[in-house]
């Protein structure tokens, strides 16, 4: 099976958006690597226990031989992917992983900043250079 790529750019609150589809693919079941910068991993490892006051997404920082990582769904990683890791990633800022072709699927969330809009477009080519097929959705405008 191919790895599909999507990305989501233009988004307002990378993080919120986050949250909201990891609460969404917890529901689903799903099991989900996260990688982001350090500091953006930090924010979203408190806002997942926060977002919404009826809600909590399973998730963890991951540590080398974290023993209830098999357990949780929901994966915080800085840095490589660990082995078995979970087959769905979710980038919210950090550069392409080494073998982006080892996950089913990658879900790239791209802030409406300059900064984040180039950087995110250096990875829509990076997926375009190994074949990888790629949905775009854009941020629709706020009214």
């Amino acid at each position: 099976m191919a790895t599909r790529v999507e990305f989501h750019t233009g988004v307002a609150d990378p993080l919120g958006f986050a949250c909201r589809l990891l609460r969404k693919a917890y529901l689903q079941g799903a099991r989900v690597l996260v990688t982001a910068p350090p500091s953006s991993l930090a924010q979203l490892d408190e806002q997942l226990w926060s977002f919404e006051a009826q809600s909590f997404v399973p998730h963890l920082r991951w540590r080398a031989g974290a023993a209830a990582a098999a357990r949780t769904p929901i994966w915080l990683v800085d840095g490589a992917p660990p082995a078995g890791a979970p087959p769905v990633l979710v980038n919210v800022g950090a550069p392409i992983v080494d073998a982006p072709q080892d996950f089913e699927r990658i879900i790239e969330i791209v802030a409406a900043d300059d900064a984040e809009r180039h950087a995110g477009r250096a990875r829509w080519r990076g997926y375009e250079a190994l074949g990888l097929p790629i949905t775009h959705h854009g941020a629709t405008p706020a009214r």
